[in-house]
């Protein structure tokens, strides 16, 4: 029987590595979105190594708090960015996220 906490790390790593292999595809909507906000043309592809590393490390219990570390670091950042342009709706679930990961931090091993 798995923990709630290993079980949210186990979910939030699933939906870093799916939003993770997004990014790395890039398809049209991303990268017209990175490029409308300024970013460079590959940055969507380095928010994909991040959250796919992210996801792998939440994943295995042993570099979990790694993963927490970063997958923090990357919303953080993504939510600062949308709350910048006014996109204060679309931060809404990067905050959650933001919360998903403390019980994720607690978690110990399977």
């Amino acid at each position: 029987m798995l923990s709630v906490p290993t079980l949210d790390a186990l979910v939030l790593s699933g939906l870093f590595g799916a939003s993770g292999l997004l990014h790395m595809t890039g398809p049209g909507f991303v990268r017209r979105a990175y490029r409308s906000w300024g970013f460079p043309g590959n940055a969507h592809r380095v928010v994909g190594v991040l959250q796919i590393l992210a996801a792998l490390f939440l994943s295995n219990p042993v570099t979990r708090i790694w993963g927490v570390i970063l997958a923090g670091f990357v919303i953080f950042f993504a939510t600062v960015a949308l709350l910048n342009r006014g996109k204060y709706a679309y931060s809404v679930p990067g905050l959650i996220l933001m919360l998903a990961l403390v019980p994720a931090s607690l978690a110990g091993p399977l």
